[in-house]
């Protein structure tokens, strides 16, 4: 086997590494999908590009061990659109994901989370009622909200110990009140809604707060702008990693595509350096 074979077999199997990478990120989304983030569509087409680039890197192995230019043609046609699939899954990700953080809150270690900072695609898609309520239910059954509580030898976590924590999004829009909202502290996920600033305030979320622990603030717009900032979390993370994984992958396409030329080169006795054309000149008779 010539040593372009080589290179391409050896190419085909780190791209195959590189798609359990893409794999492996689709996973963690959705597990994120089942536990915490609760949306479940997302990680789909990360998935399904991972599962097309090792089923191509396959075909390409084996078309370079056995030297079958069929395979190679097909892994080379395949990987293209690959490729432009998973360029065009990195500007989805961060053009869905691109608006919306958390705001700081004097004298507290959390942020707090405001729908009217998110827009687009991703946004609506949180916000729409079917949606939601599969996503609320999903919260709910995550328990994200009971591990909350803290308690230091035997003492329940004191309300100065509790504004000082670093919450997930989810936590801070989800499992409390707003700020804004002035309810006195009893625990974690308890408040006194008393000497509040129920409908004296502008944020519509204050009425919304339930002391029922399967309610909570799972209608409030501050736990879907909380879910949106986690889904944008978990895609910046992956995103990353599929641009590493992209830069790469061109790469050894590109790799490919010259050992793949150079393997038909020598497959039709050309010289390096010398065109077809120039090979089928005759050459002159010298009297």
């Amino acid at each position: 086997m010539r040593a372009s074979n080589h290179l391409i077999g050896l190419l085909n199997f780190l791209t195959f590494l590189l798609s359990a990478v893409i794999l492996g990120g689709g996973i963690w989304l959705s597990s994120r999908a089942n536990n915490t983030d609760c949306l479940k569509f997302l990680q789909w087409p990360l998935i399904v590009i991972g599962a097309a680039i090792m089923v191509v890197s396959l075909a390409g192995f084996a078309g370079a061990c056995y030297r079958n230019t069929f395979l190679m043609w097909l892994y080379l046609f395949a990987m293209f659109f690959i490729i432009a699939a998973l360029v065009g899954f990195i500007i989805f990700a961060y053009a869905v994901t691109d608006k919306g953080s958390g705001r700081p809150v004097m004298n507290k270690g959390y942020l707090e989370y405001y729908l009217l900072d998110y827009s687009g695609w991703l946004k609506d898609r949180v916000v729409d009622d079917d949606y939601w309520a599969n996503i609320r239910s999903c919260l709910r059954d995550s328990k994200v909200c009971s591990k909350m509580g803290r308690s230091f030898n035997g003492v329940p976590e004191s309300f100065e110990m509790f504004s000082m924590r670093k919450l997930s999004p989810i936590q801070s829009g989800c499992c409390k009140p707003p700020t804004d909202c002035g309810f006195v502290y009893v625990n974690e996920t308890l408040w006194n809604i008393e000497g509040g600033t129920v409908g004296l305030g502008t944020d519509t979320d204050c009425p919304r707060w339930s002391n029922d622990q399967q309610q909570l603030c799972y209608q409030c717009d501050s736990c879907k702008a909380g879910v949106l900032n986690s889904l944008k979390k978990s895609w910046r993370k992956v995103s990353v990693i599929n641009i590493v994984v992209l830069i790469l992958l061109v790469i050894f396409y590109v790799i490919g595509c010259a050992a793949f030329r150079n393997n038909k080169r020598i497959d039709n006795d050309e010289p390096y350096g010398e065109a077809r054309m120039t090979k089928a000149q005759p050459s002159r008779i010298q009297l």
